[in-house]
């Protein structure tokens, strides 16, 4: 047992510090991708959760950049979910909900400020508590 724990120690540490061939880089890439991608969503969820929590006037703009902001600084797989994720409910929203061409323009605003890295306190609405 101890012997196979040892072989399998030694061929990681090996196959860490190779070269290695470019469908293994591929495939640590795309596997990159969907870990970003599923945090990028889990971070989207962060946001609406605590939007909802808050229940603030005027903060859904913030809320809106702060998830896209998180969800894209893990890399391009969370930019892609935020971006996902911003569009269908912003499709679903203003088919549903009635709020306007206007409003959706300014939610999607929001959303490419925050995926662009720009700072979400620009939407910060006055008086929300820090802890948002």
């Amino acid at each position: 047992m101890r012997l196979w724990v040892c072989i399998v120690l030694l061929s990681v540490v090996l196959c860490v510090s190779a070269e290695r061939p470019r469908i293994v880089r591929g495939v640590a890439q795309a596997g990159k991708f969907a870990r970003d991608a599923v945090g990028g969503a889990w971070d989207m969820y962060r946001a609406y959760r605590d939007m909802r929590e808050a229940n603030y006037r005027g903060a859904d703009k913030y809320f809106h950049a702060r998830g896209n902001y998180d969800a894209a600084r893990r890399g391009p797989g969370g930019a892609w979910a935020a971006r996902v994720i911003s569009d269908a409910r912003e499709g679903w929203q203003s088919g549903v909900s009635g709020r306007g061409a206007e409003d959706t323009r300014q939610d999607q605003e929001a959303n490419r400020w925050g995926r662009s890295g720009g700072d979400p306190n620009r939407y910060r609405p006055k008086g929300l508590p820090r802890k948002y």
